[in-house]
């Protein structure tokens, strides 16, 4: 009777060494409780937690990404846009993240959300089409200073999208294609002034130069002999003019 009885009890006191042994991975740790109240971290590897009065809670310290899912805000410039974002976080402090706040994971969720609607809020429309790096920036570091007290430390934010109104989509497309019209002037313009003044230089240099016109006037003939044209117009150089004028001077 007495060997069924140390029989059953050993097998009761091996099934509650089973039950009480508790693995933490390399990437956990274990936040344990004793009797309700805090008693430690648990950190890898095989743990004992004793039924009924201990108790324990797994913590994951790798870096998680919390999908901020679309929200509607308004920029300081009344402009309505849909903006989203990822953000990377991870737990420094199990203990704290799990005494200090309910579910840390949707807390960082909601919180991420209320701060990227409230810095887009504070930007135009044009810095948060440009300036996205500093405004992710920003809202990373709102949302890190107001999870360090959860032992939260966020390690970056990314805006994903911005969704604008289609009427707002086609009034930046037109100021785009007004933009690519105005350099295109401005370059044609920048053109002509620079073909202005070579031309110039080309003028005087021809009018210095004796001689110069008539060579460049049978260089334009033997152009144009190439040419399938049946009529050709001759502009008679202002030399041969002058040369003309001077032989009559001459006779008087």
């Amino acid at each position: 009777m007495f060997e069924i009885l140390f029989f059953n009890l050993f097998i009761v006191l091996g099934f509650l060494l089973a039950y009480s042994i508790k693995q933490i991975n390399e990437y956990e740790r274990g936040v344990r409780f004793l009797l309700g109240k805090y008693d430690g971290i648990m950190e890898p590897g095989w743990r004992i937690v004793l039924p009924v009065i201990q108790s324990y809670q797994k913590v994951d310290i790798r870096v998680k990404a919390v999908d901020v899912p679309d929200q509607d805000a308004i920029t300081r410039d009344n402009v309505s846009v849909n903006v989203n974002a990822v953000l990377y976080y991870k737990v420094q402090a199990a203990e704290i993240a799990i005494i200090k706040v309910e579910n840390f994971n949707y807390a960082v969720s909601q919180l991420a959300q209320t701060t990227m609607r409230d810095v887009v809020g504070e930007v135009t429309l044009d810095e948060l089409l440009s300036k996205r790096d500093v405004i992710s920036d920003r809202i990373q570091e709102i949302v890190d200073k107001a999870t360090d007290p959860w032992g939260i430390k966020i390690v970056s934010v990314d805006l994903k999208h911005i969704e604008l109104p289609e009427d707002m989509k086609r009034t930046i497309a037109k100021q785009a294609e007004a933009e690519r019209e105005k350099r295109a002037v401005i370059i044609k313009a920048e053109g002509e002034v620079c073909a202005a003044e070579n031309m110039s230089k080309a003028a005087n240099m021809l009018a210095s130069a004796p001689g110069a016109l008539h060579l460049r006037t049978l260089q334009s003939i033997n152009d144009l002999s190439s040419d399938q044209s049946n009529t050709v117009i001759f502009a008679v150089p202002l030399e041969i003019l002058r040369a003309f004028e001077g032989f009559g001077k001459g006779k008087e």
